[in-house]
């Protein structure tokens, strides 16, 4: 597999080289013949062994849409194409779990909001560089009805853009 295959799949997919590796691994295990493709089956289970979760209907939707002369073979690149969605939305999940654990954290006394001061704090401690007119800008973006707090989408879509 040339280098600029997988920088293509990197490219097209926003999967790191890690993700792509552990894709490629699982698609070699499958592929014993070395015919260069897969099964829609296969492409289940090499997911599902990385602990994603996937569900049937979706993954035959997202596979349709990969394999348009429905051949049921998969090449790496449209594996990866397939598996692409399966993994940003298992890290989004984690990362909205991760959110809101922090969130909460942050709401001390379980009010359902922090203040735009402590929210400067977080702001602060993730990147340092950041000066008072940087965090005023900041805070006057996401406190659109300058409440002076943010309850926990407007933290959630700050965070995630």
């Amino acid at each position: 597999m040339s280098d600029e295959v997988l920088a293509s799949i990197a490219e097209s997919t926003g999967l790191d080289s890690e993700q792509i590796d552990a894709l490629k691994k699982g698609f070699d295990g499958f592929d014993k013949e070395g015919a260069g493709t897969i099964s829609e089956t296969n492409m289940q289970m090499i997911l599902k062994s990385m602990g994603i979760k996937v569900d049937k209907a979706e993954i035959e939707n997202a596979a349709a849409e990969v394999d348009e002369e429905g051949t049921g073979k998969f090449s790496l690149t449209m594996f990866a194409t397939v598996a692409a969605r399966f993994m940003s939305e298992d890290d989004e999940e984690q990362m909205k779990e991760e959110l809101k654990e922090a969130f909460r954290i942050y709401d001390r006394d379980g009010q359902g909001f922090i203040t735009t001061d402590v929210l400067k704090e977080i702001l602060r401690e993730i990147d340092s560089t950041l000066t008072e007119d940087d965090l005023d800008n900041i805070i006057e973006e996401v406190d659109e009805d300058g409440s002076g707090t943010l309850d926990f989408d407007e933290f959630q879509e700050m965070m995630m853009g």
